[in-house]
């Protein structure tokens, strides 16, 4: 399309770089491209910048409309679609001034027309303060080291813990503990009891090792039942996501007394000791040491596990797919799902919400 035809295409008018042209402006906004998905369209106002985005795409360098201040990119996306991105300015990331759908401050969200809805997730900007619990646990533990504060949330009074991994995630970026109280509210799940658990070091406390969960059993959960908060420690729901996703299934596979109801979205299952240090993570054994531990056939019948994963991650699929066969081949109840999104905590959130609560019936 002519550089001329570029923006009232989507429908904003007058002369860009004006005034009139700002005032109109909200993004990101798609069309649809030509044979599928959509063609949409980012602006920027200001020095120039690159568009980044979580996973599903390499950066983007914005072009300048003449001598303006605008700066603009058209991006190609497929169908159902919902991402994470941010524009840097000489290696500084802000969010998109343009668009009211923030995940912290210094990112946004985006999503495809025909990307399905997430109800209950409420708009916040860059500059609005998320809520957070009053609860709060310190936690020095032991076994992992460190200092922690964890925060403890009764939805609906409380019940059955859920504990979110990546915690510091869900409270400052993406607003769970809002989004659980509005599904409880709405008969959607029972009361629970979220527990936000950050993470000091990822890679070395979500591989497939017992020390986490030595400490949540031993140290994390007496402290929770004695913080105040109601408690139903029976019913313990574990949600990860990426690494914190493969260390909820390891728990469920080798703390069973423990873990016995899982959601879990885009889950690392590529994970093997020697593929953490490869050039190519993704493309070692499929389905990883969970694999090759459920080929053991393990006794799963107690657990409930739901598997979910972007539609758009193509090379993680094989390794999720193979792993949600052998887990119901051991017994377990299974649901698996796809989201509309790449690897992308923006994609997860309302299969959070959906599996935390098919996970408790």
């Amino acid at each position: 399309m002519p550089p001329e035809t570029v923006f009232a295409a989507y429908g904003l008018p007058g002369e860009p770089g004006s005034e009139e042209f700002w005032a109109a402006a909200a993004g990101p906004g798609s069309r649809p491209a030509d044979g599928s998905g959509w063609t949409t369209l980012f602006l920027w106002r200001g020095a120039a910048a690159d568009l980044a985005f979580e996973s599903w795409s390499d950066d983007v360098p914005l072009r300048r409309w003449r001598e303006t201040d605008c700066w603009y990119a058209e991006v190609r996306m497929p169908a159902r679609l919902r991402v994470t991105y941010r524009f840097l300015v000489d290696g500084t990331a802000y969010a998109d001034p343009f668009n009211p759908a923030g995940a912290g401050g210094d990112r946004s969200v985006a999503a495809t027309p025909d990307a399905p809805a997430q109800p209950h997730w409420p708009l916040f900007g860059a500059d609005d303060v998320l809520p957070v619990p009053r609860t709060r646990v310190r936690w020095a533990s032991e076994r992992l080291g460190g200092r922690r504060t964890v925060r403890v949330h009764p939805a609906g009074g409380g019940g059955p813990v859920v504990l979110l991994l990546d915690g510091d995630d869900w409270l400052y970026l993406h607003p769970a503990m809002t989004a659980f109280d509005s599904a409880v509210a709405g008969g959607e799940m029972p009361p629970v009891t979220l527990v936000f658990l950050p993470t000091r070091d990822r890679e070395a406390e979500f591989g497939c090792r017992p020390e986490l969960w030595e400490a949540v059993r031993d140290e994390l959960l007496p402290l929770v039942a004695e913080s105040g908060v109601p408690v139903d420690g029976d019913r313990l729901v574990v949600a990860g996501q990426s690494l914190g996703g493969l260390s909820a299934v390891y728990a469920a596979l080798e703390f069973p007394d423990l873990v016995s109801r899982v959601a879990c979205q885009s889950a690392s299952l590529w994970w093997t000791p020697e593929a953490v240090r490869s050039a190519d993570p993704l493309g070692g054994p499929v389905g990883g040491s969970v694999a090759a531990r459920l080929r053991e056939r393990p006794d799963l019948s107690g657990l409930r596990i739901a598997f979910d994963v972007g539609e758009h991650e193509t090379r993680m699929l094989p390794h999720c797919a193979l792993v949600e066969t052998l887990a119901e081949r051991a017994g377990a109840t299974v649901r698996a799902s796809r989201s509309a999104s790449g690897h992308d905590r923006a994609g997860w959130r309302q299969a959070l919400l959906r599996d935390v609560a098919w996970a408790l019936r």
